[in-house]
């Protein structure tokens, strides 16, 4: 083995290995931070655990491609984890379909307020038809939104970059303003927080409730097959 730091680092960040485990280290460091702060809005483990690995990429000079090569695995699973909500939402199946009228009427204003309120910032900003385009989808999880976003013709890579910043966002700013607002149905609070801010809302549902991480789950699902229909609509409807 080389005695010199730097020729062993070279070496270890060719192995994808490294960033994998960097990755899950910088979670669970941030993840135990979010505990000793009772979970507090501002200590939430994804914020703290993007920051981190953003120094450290910057730090050590390395790229982007090289950081998903190894970090790709944890990417993947994000299919599963979504997947393995309809596990609490069978659980729950009865208190889900009593709540059907209210759920739709919410996920139907939740999801055109999310797409025009990107709409009035492009009048008021005079944002580029690309930052536009690619903003329209950043109330989905990332897959649906990059999806949405190539096929109206913007760019997948800002999207995935809007669609994290706005559920990190959404989930520390969330449960301040809906206590604020008397909000205490775990129903309602999870169904705003994953319309909101689709998968890292709905996983700090999850710290609340699990009741309320279920219909977090729900609106998330929903929002993305909604958001996929209405963003062309309300292109064509505005001439971009």
């Amino acid at each position: 083995m080389t005695a010199d730091p730097y020729e062993l680092w070279v070496y270890l960040s060719r192995t994808p290995l490294l960033w994998l485990t960097l990755t899950l280290a910088a979670y669970a460091l941030a993840d135990h931070f979010s505990i000793l702060c009772r979970r507090n809005p501002l200590a939430n483990p994804v914020l703290h655990a993007v920051w981190m690995l953003g120094l450290l990429l910057v730090v050590t000079n390395t790229s982007y491609a090289d950081f998903f090569n190894g970090a790709q695995f944890v990417h993947f699973l994000l299919g599963p984890a979504t997947v393995a909500l309809a596990l609490p939402l069978y659980q729950n199946r009865a208190r889900v379909f009593r709540a059907l009228v209210p759920m739709a009427a919410a996920l139907f204003a939740g999801s055109l307020a999310a797409i025009l309120s990107v709409i009035a910032c492009s009048y008021v900003f005079d944002l580029p038809k690309l930052v536009l385009i690619s903003s329209l989808p950043k109330s989905t999880t990332s897959g649906v939104a990059m999806g949405i976003s190539q096929s109206t013709g913007g760019d997948a890579s800002l999207t995935a970059i809007i669609v994290v910043a706005t559920g990190i966002v959404g989930a520390v700013i969330a449960s301040p303003l809906l206590n604020a607002m008397r909000v205490t149905d775990k129903r309602a609070r999870g169904f705003s927080l994953g319309l909101a801010a689709h998968g890292v809302g709905t996983a700090r549902a999850f710290q609340e409730h699990s009741l309320t991480g279920t219909f977090a789950g729900i609106a998330m699902g929903l929002n993305g097959i909604l958001t996929a229909v209405l963003v062309p609509l309300v292109l064509a409807f505005f001439g971009f």
